[in-house]
């Protein structure tokens, strides 16, 4: 069989929506298959970070995010402990965005089918037969379509990585927790008295105003109910009397949901012409609000990787960095929900630990440095010997024609040049120049990825060129 596809998607969710639309960029023929027939009428409220916020504006997709969200200060991640963001945080986009999970989907659905990528719902992966040229998938029902490589993005429980065969070691979940958003009856005063009671010796409860009359819950699940079904109004109360003797008359539930705290990371991302990303390749519990942001994200780095595959012109290695880059990112991020998880722990050991962390956090450093690791404006890709700011995403700032993410839009490679002096040559059908010697650059030039990480800094026309082909193949002509 001849390919249809150039790469078909299993998923449909925030990092397979994301992938998609990355891929056509570079007019790669996609195709999405989503197994649920219609998008989940949950109105889950998911936080993006700093680091997803950069992401969306360098596609020109973050001010139709906004408009279904709301910001909320940037800090008290790591643990919930209740610190500020510390001074002059590095971004343009220093905040949280809270925005229901539903509108996440569907703005990046309808993206990806405005740039031409296909989605058929109701459709789910039955089988796959990987070889030299490609995959043949089989879907459920028996159609068997063609593609060179096939991506899963199916979620914690992905049959495309139990078909592969990729291992999923780590630990299973030992506590479940509730989840929600409902209205409650009780007095405001009432509520926040009881919970800042509870909170002086239990962590895990939450209780928050998440709107007018609406509160956000979060409580210890302690067996109610069965894992495998959802859970109903009448376990959160049930919950809510028995650690904070009464249910604070909540009511009228916007959405429910348990999360367990099973972590665990594939073992691998990638084998031959089959892909793993977002919570196929890893699950962690939900504390610090990374979960969704650490699978567009791996999105954002495959995307440009996989069509420079597919479009001819990858260097040999350039598909590999991807799991080189990203599978050491999430081991991060599951070392930092497991100490989190601890801090949150009901114990004298934990809550002394808590204690002390909090003071440190009270150095300007400290607070950084963790919300920087939680926010992911602190990742640094291996690139070699080089300056801090190599491997590092560039911050956006001011260049001549208004901002540098307004530039990457596209998925191009970028080169700031503030020597005037330099040029892309032969690769300028996959790189743009801008000389501009007014850029607030602390550097002559920067090589810019695709995805914003710098790949080179420097003047050096000679240097340059190498680092070209090194992340954008062979020149032309």
């Amino acid at each position: 069989m001849d390919p249809e596809f150039d790469v078909i998607i299993a998923g449909c969710g925030p990092a397979g929506a994301m992938l998609a639309a990355e891929l056509r960029r570079h007019d790669v023929r996609v195709l999405v298959l989503e197994q649920d027939t219609e998008p989940t009428s949950s109105v889950r409220i998911v936080g993006l970070h700093i680091r997803s916020l950069e992401l969306l504006a360098m596609r020109g997709l973050l001010d139709g995010m906004l408009e279904h969200g709301r910001r909320r200060p940037a800090g008290a991640y790591f643990a919930a402990i209740d610190q500020p963001a510390p001074a002059r945080v590095d971004s343009a986009h220093a905040y949280l965005l809270g925005i229901p999970q539903p509108a996440v989907v569907q703005l990046l659905e309808e993206h990806a089918i405005a740039l031409g990528a296909q989605v058929r719902r109701g459709r789910a992966v039955a089988g796959f037969e990987p070889d030299d040229d490609g995959v043949t998938v089989e879907l459920a029902g028996g159609e068997r379509l063609r593609a060179r490589y096939l991506v899963g993005c199916d979620g914690a429980r992905s049959r495309v990585r139990k078909l592969l065969g990729v291992g999923f070691p780590g630990e299973p979940a030992r506590n479940d927790t509730l989840m929600g958003e409902l209205e409650a009856s009780a007095p405001p005063e009432e509520i926040a008295a009881r919970v800042a009671q509870i909170r002086e010796t239990d962590k895990r409860v939450m209780f928050g105003p998440a709107g007018p009359g609406v509160y956000r819950v979060v409580i210890p699940a302690a067996g109610v109910s069965d894992r495998a079904e959802p859970p109903t109004l009448e376990d959160f109360r049930h919950q809510l009397r028995a650690v904070a003797g009464t249910d604070f008359g909540v009511h009228s539930p916007r959405w429910l949901s348990r999360f367990g705290d099973a972590t665990r990371l594939a073992e691998h991302y990638r084998a031959g012409r089959v892909l793993l990303a977002g919570d196929a390749a890893h699950i962690h519990p939900p504390i610090g609000g990374q979960g969704l942001n650490l699978g567009l994200q791996d999105a954002f780095n495959l995307g440009w990787k996989l069509a420079a595959q597919v479009r001819g012109w990858a260097p040999e290695a350039l598909l590999d960095t991807y799991e080189a880059e990203r599978r050491p990112v999430a081991a991060d991020v599951l070392d930092n929900t497991r100490a989190q998880t601890e801090l949150l722990s009901d114990g004298p050991g934990p809550r002394a630990v808590r204690r002390l962390l909090t003071e440190l956090m009270n150095f300007d450093e400290v607070n950084r440095y963790l919300l920087e690791k939680i926010t992911a404006i602190g990742v640094r890709y291996d690139f070699g010997a080089g300056p801090d700011l190599l491997g590092r995403r560039q911050p956006d700032i001011d260049v001549k024609p208004g901002r540098l993410y307004d530039l990457l839009h596209g998925g191009r490679g970028l080169l700031l040049d503030r020597t005037e002096g330099l040029t892309v040559g032969g690769w300028s059908d996959r790189v743009d120049h801008l000389a501009d010697p007014t850029a607030a650059l602390d550097v002559p030039c920067v090589l810019l990825r695709p995805d914003g990480h710098v790949a080179w800094i420097g003047d050096d026309q000679r240097d340059l060129d190498a680092h070209l082909a090194r992340w954008f193949g062979r020149p032309t002509g």
